[in-house]
């Protein structure tokens, strides 16, 4: 007998969300509350947890060649787990370091370095290695709404993590900071366990190029990308606007406590509001792709456009907030900021998918590895632009909220950059089109 095997279906895709949600839930706690603690608790000046994470974003432009392993070997999930457990144990770490700074410094300093290279593989190992188990085993039809289920997943983890985490932080300590972080991992790749459990059963969407990619060699698969315009092109888009979306990233906390005087607990907190907004935003454009999914190809561009452009208006009249400090409706405000976040986010991500899944040779995972690794970059440069130029304004101009304004209109003016940029992507060849080659042929005999 023989019929047409189900590949991923809904239940599944939310189960892989589990993972990204897991994801975030640590990730969280090493970019924004740990970065927080060490400029305003630690008093340490804000370039120094700006290179920390861009430590671990740097690590991360080895994504290529994770994404080639997982490509060439016999199972994704297994780079999945490895990669969350590593995860885990070195966001302990890298909590654990704040234990060090005010007897040793360097020791601190040097514990947290090793710490977040270790983030930074963890990270790619696994997000990677998910990318592509998405990208191959789910329909094309399903991809834009899955890769919005994943990553409305991910935001509700980040959201919970950040309302519990900013409860259990009061009152704040060194010590309390380590059992939160090393709880939230050790929960984190529970659920991420649970979740994968027999995922990898479900065929390939092309198995054929799926096979293949097991013969081709890094270089060439490599080569294979960087050859497709219309994969460059979205590279050249990827590293820009997370480069626009990652600056604020590591000054917004501090921003709160600093100019609205905000706790750690209530700062945790305000980025558990900016994450809401994501999710609100992600949520649009899930519901606008179910609704009108083969009806106007031309969607995920324009949402992408939409939240490029939200993004710099809610950027540049931050900049006019950081000058009426504290009276100003900051959490609002920021939730509309999450909101087009979110918009331009996710519509890349499902854009994304679609483009890993054209490839002639079925190497999903490389292509998912040299955008990471794009993100990856602009994310460190982000972080590491963010805090220099906070430094930098605040020795300049002797005022907090004038350093703040001068970061945020740099923002805004990358993100308009971007807008520019994408409007270019798809024009000759459209986004949602597979090539006839990379088509879907999923049989099997019983």
């Amino acid at each position: 007998m023989t019929g047409r095997r189900e590949v991923l279906g809904w239940l599944d895709i939310l189960r892989l969300g589990l993972v990204q949600a897991a994801l975030g839930a640590i990730v969280v706690l090493t970019n924004s509350t740990l970065n927080r603690v060490m400029v305003v608790e630690l008093g340490l000046v804000a370039t120094i947890p700006g290179l920390l994470v861009g430590v671990h974003y740097g690590v991360q432009i080895t994504r290529p060649l994770w994404g080639h392993r997982s490509d060439t070997g016999s199972s994704r999930t297994i780079w999945i787990l490895l990669g969350l457990a590593l995860l885990a144990l070195s966001g302990t770490l890298a909590s654990a370091s704040t234990l060090l700074f005010d007897d040793s410094p360097a020791t601190g300093l040097m514990v947290a370095f090793v710490a977040y290279v270790l983030i930074g593989v963890g990270i790619g190992a696994s997000g990677t290695s998910l990318l592509a188990l998405l990208a191959t085993r789910t329909p094309p039809e399903r991809r834009a709404t899955a890769a919005t289920i994943t990553w409305m997943m991910m935001i509700f983890g980040i959201i919970v993590t950040s309302i519990l985490t900013g409860l259990m932080l009061e009152p704040y300590s060194h010590l309390r900071l380590v059992e939160v972080t090393a709880g939230t991992g050790a929960v984190a790749f529970g659920v991420a366990w649970m979740a994968v459990l027999g995922i990898e059963r479900k065929p390939t969407v092309t198995p054929v190029l799926a096979e293949s990619a097991k013969r081709v060699r890094f270089t060439d698969s490599l080569r294979e990308v960087w050859q497709d315009g219309e994969a460059r092109l979205f590279t050249l888009f990827i590293a820009m606007s997370m480069l626009a979306y990652s600056t604020q990233d590591l000054i917004l906390e501090p921003f709160a406590g600093l100019l609205f005087g905000m706790t750690p607990g209530q700062s945790t907190q305000l980025s558990g509001v900016q994450h809401a907004g994501v999710f609100a935003g992600m949520a649009v454009v899930g519901i606008g792709g179910l609704v009108f999914a083969g009806r106007f190809p031309g969607l995920s561009k324009l949402f992408i456009i939409t939240g490029c452009l939200g993004s710099a208006a809610a950027l540049a009249l931050l900049c006019f907030a950081a000058t009426v400090a504290p009276n100003w409706p900051l959490s609002p405000h920021i939730f509309v900021l999450g909101f087009a976040n979110g918009m331009f986010a996710v519509a890349a991500i499902g854009t994304m998918m679609q483009l890993a899944a054209q490839g002639r040779t079925g190497n999903a995972g490389m292509r998912m590895g040299v955008w990471g690794a794009a993100q990856a970059v602009s994310f460190g440069l982000g972080g590491i632009l963010g805090s220099v130029a906070l430094d930098v304004g605040r020795l300049i101009t002797g005022r907090d909220a004038s350093a703040f304004g001068l970061v945020f209109a740099l923002e805004a003016t990358l993100f308009i950059a971007s807008t520019l940029v994408a409007l270019r992507i798809g024009r000759h060849r459209p986004i949602e089109t597979m090539p006839k080659s990379s088509a879907p042929s999923i049989q099997a005999a019983e």
